[in-house]
């Protein structure tokens, strides 16, 4: 009979890799809801203390900008374009954020490779 192949040990870590694909497997079908969660999560940025704000929703889509009359000033519009900017960043930083935590809480403690789910 012929014996396994030298240095993999029978099946060697192949069993592993499997037990690890199911976890994907699993994680992806949670992934689906999860993503429909984010889409309708919200989360905003500001600037100019709240003179600006950006609503955005937990998948990154943009749904709205809010700008105070106070801060519109047709001689600076560099300053206006720079408050939108920085709430724009910053409503994008805690839409990854909250991406990130939400995939975090289904992926917790599986070793996946990083971007395997698309986070």
């Amino acid at each position: 009979m012929a014996k396994g192949i030298p240095g993999f040990g029978g099946l060697g870590g192949l069993g592993d890799m499997g037990k690890m694909l199911k976890q994907a497997q699993k994680a992806a079908e949670q992934m689906k809801g999860i993503e429909e969660k984010l889409a309708n999560e919200r989360v905003e940025g500001s600037s100019g203390g709240g003179m600006v704000r950006v609503t955005a929703t937990g998948t990154g889509d943009v749904v709205s900008v809010q700008i105070s009359k106070d801060v519109v000033d047709p001689d600076d519009v560099e300053m206006l374009e720079d408050l939108v900017l920085s709430a724009l960043r910053e409503a994008l930083s805690h839409a990854a954020e909250l991406r990130q935590k939400t995939v975090s809480s289904i992926t917790g403690g599986m070793d996946l490779p990083k971007g395997l789910l698309g986070g």
